[in-house]
This record gives structure tokens, C-alpha cells and sequence, in this order.
């Protein structure tokens, strides 16, 4: 093999590698252009439907509109079914007919009644999964 086509295979090679690494980086997302971060919006409920999916996890609960007053279904965007599995979340975590208070960052799309970024506890404050956490950290200054 000469010289300038050893060149050519190590370009493509790096060109491949480089591309490989950025992709999954570009796929993730931010969630601040669908959620508003500088409101938080709070509702209680049963849960109507739990997706415990990869890459996001989603549950459905009923609950008062804030504004009207009128049952509606509320979603909640949560993280991947892998994250959820590593602090003890099961498929079977939340069963349809479970009573659950969320509280998280609302929905900005007009109407819309989703949630994202949300504490999840049962009606009392206490945590889902037995030794769950149920306040949120703050992260110490740097």
C-alpha cells in the first residue's frame, strides 16, 4: 500500500470515529424548549398508565386542572427506564389506581397539561420505592 492511500484509509477511519462520537451527543436533548423551568406546577392524582421505556419513561395521572377545576389527564416525561432501574423502579412501580403527588417543571405548549423534571411521592410526602429520595438536592457551588 503507498503512502498517499494509507493516508486516505487513516482519514476515513478518523472521520468515521469522529462522527460515531458526536452523533449520540447531537440525539440528546435539552428539555428547556418544551418545559418551563422558572415555573413549578403541582397536582395529585391516580395514575391512569406508566411506560417504563427507554429513552424516556412517561406517567399518566388524572388530576384537577388548576384553572377549571375539570379532571384531566396529566403526563409526566421521566427519565430512561435504564436510570429509573439503577434507584429501584420496576415496571410495576406504579400500577394503575395509585394515588400519586407530582411536582415539577409545567408543560409550555398552550394547554397542554405534561410535566417534566417532577418529584414523584405518595399523597403523604413519602417516597415511591422504600428509601427513594423525595426532596430535591441542591448541588453544592463549585
Amino acid at each position: 500500500m503507498n503512502v498517499r492511500r494509507w493516508l486516505g484509509v487513516a482519514a476515513v477511519i478518523v472521520a468515521a470515529a469522529v462522527l460515531l462520537k458526536t452523533v449520540p451527543a447531537m440525539a440528546h436533548h435539552s428539555s428547556a424548549p418544551f418545559y418551563d423551568a422558572t415555573k413549578k406546577t403541582e397536582a395529585m392524582g391516580p395514575v391512569t398508565k406508566f411506560l417504563f421505556k427507554n429513552p424516556h419513561s412517561f406517567l399518566y395521572f388524572e388530576a384537577p386542572d388548576a384553572t377549571t377545576g375539570q379532571k384531566v389527564e396529566w403526563q409526566v416525561e421521566l427519565g430512561a427506564a435504564a436510570s429509573l432501574t439503577r434507584t429501584g423502579w420496576t415496571p410495576e412501580t406504579l400500577k394503575a389506581g395509585t394515588i400519586v403527588k407530582v411536582a415539577g417543571q409545567p408543560s409550555r405548549a398552550e394547554g397542554s397539561h405534561g410535566m417534566c423534571c417532577a418529584r414523584i411521592t405518595r399523597p403523604d410526602g413519602s417516597p415511591i420505592v422504600a428509601g427513594g429520595r423525595v426532596t430535591e438536592e441542591q448541588q453544592p457551588p463549585r
